[in-house]
């Protein structure tokens, strides 16, 4: 009995033991136990949303008017901005006219400009003038001076061959001597009874009116002729003329604009035609104009074209003759770049040929060494150097003077 007893004891013990174990590890299996309500939630949620009405006050009595009662606003005054009157935009002022500088004596006062750039050719010829012995090496040397400086070959062994005669006869050779020697002979080369003047007189119109005088302006690209042809504008305006520009260049885009300018500041009208319109248009134009308004001079600046081109060349001959059917022509000036020497004088040629050059510009002349080229363009068209360009002020531009010319070569 004992025994059995014992038993179920056991079994009891044994099965209890079993049951806390299960227990325990369900116990294991559960979630940790919420935490304490001081600790702070990981992500916070968003707050909830208002709902309407939520802000609203509660309504108070109120004392109620009639539409009768209600006032309406009174207007506002407009700012102080709006009364006062919307400023315009100021037109551009006109620009200024110059008073270009008087023409007379203008290559004197250029002359040490001549003086630099034609040391070559006056300091050098006396320098071997001066020589104790004038042998045949000499005589060449001088030869090879005339030429290097562009006179030309005929005109240099005039030059020599006369040089010769005199030194022969003069004998004795001092500086003050030598140096008058020379400037007779230059001076006989380049001429000093040849008339200069540019031509622009009024003349008579083919219906029997007076005319403006008319300079038509011609000469190869690059050569300065557009602003040549502004600066001759300010030479007239400084002789007390009026002018007027015909801007007959329209191939090159800039032409009308550069030469309006220049008429601008010296108050020369500028008459001008739309870009790659017909350049004989526009000088007919100009000249009709410059009747109208009774100017003394219309000067037709032309499109620079390359001598090579046959049509281009041909349209410069219409241009000519479209504007004498106002009336003649007084004067067409060929301008020619002092620098470019001998080609110079082949580009001369086919100008010559097309049109009857009157008169001839050098430009650059303050550049080069080679002055001589005055004597060899003379020589070659039979026309006079007329104007001379010494620099890239407004005012340098200058009437030739041969006197002036060969002092500031030996001088």
């Amino acid at each position: 009995m004992e025994t059995v007893i014992l038993a179920v004891v056991i079994a009891v013990v044994v099965l209890g033991a079993i049951s806390g174990l299960v227990v325990s590890g369900r116990k294991k299996k559960q979630l940790p136990p919420p935490p304490p309500a001081t600790t702070k939630p990981s992500v916070t949620a968003p707050p909830a949303e208002p709902q309407v009405g939520e802000e609203a006050e509660t309504p108070r009595d109120e004392e109620r008017r009639t539409i009768e009662e209600v006032e309406l606003p009174a207007a506002e005054a407009p700012a102080a901005e709006a009364e006062a009157p919307v400023a315009e935009p100021e037109a551009p002022a006109a620009p200024a006219v110059e008073v270009p500088e008087p023409t007379a004596g203008r290559l004197v006062r250029l002359r040490a400009r001549l003086a630099r750039s034609q040391n070559t050719l006056g300091k050098g010829l006396l320098t071997l003038l001066s020589r104790e012995h004038l042998d045949e090496d000499t005589w060449e040397e001088i030869e090879d001076t005339l030429l290097t400086a562009d006179v030309g070959v005929a005109p240099t062994q005039e030059l020599v061959e006369r040089l010769r005669e005199r030194v022969k006869v003069l004998g004795t050779r001092t500086p003050e001597e030598l140096r008058r020697l020379l400037r007779e002979e230059l001076l006989a080369l380049i001429g000093t009874d040849t008339d200069r003047t540019v031509h622009t007189a009024n003349g008579i119109g083919n219906g029997g009116d007076e005319i403006p005088g008319v300079v038509l302006v011609v000469g190869v690209n690059g050569t300065g002729k557009t602003t040549t042809t502004g600066k001759l504008a300010r030479v007239l305006v400084a002789d007390g003329k009026s002018v007027v520009l015909g801007a007959a260049d329209t191939f090159r885009a800039a032409a009308a604009d550069q030469l309006q300018t220049w008429g601008e500041r010296v108050g020369a009208r500028t008459v001008r035609g739309p870009e790659g319109g017909d350049p004989a248009s526009i000088a007919f134009d100009a000249v009709k104009e410059g009747i109208a308004e009774s100017a003394d001079v219309v000067l037709i600046d032309t499109a620079g074209r390359l001598h090579t081109k046959t049509g281009l060349m041909d349209e410069l001959g219409k241009v000519k003759r479209v504007v004498e059917k106002h009336g003649p022509v007084g004067e067409v000036l060929l301008v020619l770049d002092a620098t470019t020497g001998q080609n110079g004088l082949v580009q001369a040629r086919v100008f010559a040929e097309v049109v009857d050059i009157t008169g001839v510009v050098l430009t650059k002349l303050d550049g080069t060494a080679k002055g001589g080229i005055i004597i060899a363009v003379q020589r070659e068209l039979g026309v006079p150097v007329k104007l001379v360009g010494l620099g890239e002020g407004p005012d340098d531009l200058a009437p030739f003077e041969p006197e002036a010319f060969v002092d500031a070569l030996i001088d």
